[in-house]
C-alpha cells in the first residue's frame, strides 16, 4: 500500500488539528507564504515535493498570509517565506527567508528525517575535499546499489567527474540521469560545469593564455578564453573581474559575448550561491547603466 503524502492548506479553524494535534506523531512544517511571492512558491515546491519522497515522516502545512491574517497576527510572522516546525504541540523551529532545497533538505535532517544513503553522501563528500576521491567513488557506488532511487548519489558523482576532469564520464552519467534530475538545483548547477569544462578544454592551455595576457593586455580574445577556464575552476570572481573589464572597455565585444557569458553564470550560480549570483546581476546593472 503507498504512503499517504500530508500536504494540507491550514486556516485559523483547523491550525490546531492539522498542526498543533498532529505534531505530537510526527513533525509539521508550516509555510507561511504569499501566492504572489516568487521564493514562497519555489519553497511550497521544494516541501511539496519532499512530503512526497518522505510520505507520511512530516506534514506539510501551507498558510495563505492574505486569507489568514489572524494566524499571521498569532505568529507574529513579518515576512514570507517564514517557515515553523512543530513537535509535541510546541514550535521548534523558525526559518525566515527563501530557503534553497539542500537547506530543507538539513532541516529535515535535523528532525530525523533523510534517507541513510545520504549519510553516505556526507561521507563521500567529505573523503573527496580530502583528497581521498577513490574512496569516495567506493562509498558512492555502494550507496548507489543500496538506495537507486536517491538520484542524488549519481549527481554527486557526476560532480566528482567532473572535479577530476573525467568530462566524458560525467556527461555520460548525467545524460542518464531523470529528465526531473536535470530540471534541479543541483542538476541545473552540474549542467553548467559540464558547460563551462568542456569549452575550457577547446581552448588554449591556461599557462599559455596567462603569457598572452602579459604580453598584451588588450588581448580580449585571451581574456575571455581565460575567464572560461576559471569558470571550469570555479574562480568564479576573479573570471568575472576579468569579463567586467571586457564589458567596460568593449561592450560589444563578440556580439555580446562577455555580457551574456556573466549572464550565463550568474543563472548557474543563483542555485547554489545566490549571493554571488546578486552581486554579479548587481554590478552588470550598474556597468549597463553607465
Amino acid at each position: 500500500m503507498s504512503k499517504e503524502v500530508l500536504v494540507f492548506e491550514v486556516n485559523q479553524k483547523s491550525f490546531d488539528q492539522y498542526v498543533l494535534l498532529n505534531s505530537h506523531k510526527i513533525p509539521v512544517i508550516v509555510e507561511f507564504m504569499g501566492v504572489w511571492s516568487g521564493p514562497c512558491i519555489a519553497m511550497d515546491n521544494i516541501l511539496s515535493g519532499l512530503a512526497k519522497e518522505f510520505a507520511e515522516q512530516f506534514i506539510f502545512a501551507k498558510i495563505d498570509m492574505d486569507e489568514q491574517a489572524e494566524l499571521v497576527k498569532a505568529h507574529k510572522i513579518e515576512n514570507v517565506p517564514t517557515l515553523m516546525v512543530f513537535t509535541n504541540g510546541e514550535l521548534a523551529r523558525t526559518e525566515v527567508g527563501e530557503l534553497k532545497e539542500n537547506e530543507i533538505r538539513e532541516l529535515l535532517k535535523d528532525f530525523g528525517i533523510y534517507h541513510t544513503s545520504d549519510l553516505i553522501r556526507d561521507q563521500a563528500r567529505e573523503k573527496h575535499i580530502a583528497g581521498e576521491t577513490s574512496a569516495a567513488i567506493v562509498l558512492l557506488t555502494n550507496a548507489i546499489k543500496a538506495d537507486p532511487a536517491n538520484t542524488r548519489i549519481a549527481m554527486d558523482m557526476v560532480q566528482i567527474f567532473i572535479d577530476i576532469g573525467e568530462l566524458e564520464q560525467a556527461s555520460s552519467l548525467y545524460t542518464r540521469l531523470p529528465d526531473a534530475c536535470h530540471e534541479t538545483e543541483m542538476g541545473k548547477a552540474l549542467n553548467g560545469q559540464l558547460i563551462f569544462a568542456t569549452l575550457a578544454e577547446k581552448v588554449d592551455a591556461f599557462e599559455i593564455l596567462q603569457n598572452r595576457l602579459a604580453n598584451n593586455p588588450a588581448d580580449f580574445d585571451a581574456l575571455f578564453d581565460l575567464s572560461v577556464c576559471l569558470i571550469a575552476q570555479y574562480q568564479y570572481q576573479e573570471a568575472m573581474d576579468n569579463l567586467f573589464n571586457i564589458l567596460q572597455k568593449d561592450p560589444e565585444y563578440k556580439n555580446g559575448a562577455a555580457k551574456e557569458m556573466v549572464i550565463t553564470v550568474s543563472n548557474m550560480l543563483a542555485p547554489v550561491d545566490s549571493e554571488l549570483a546578486q552581486d554579479i546581476r548587481r554590478k552588470l546593472a550598474n556597468l549597463l547603466a553607465e
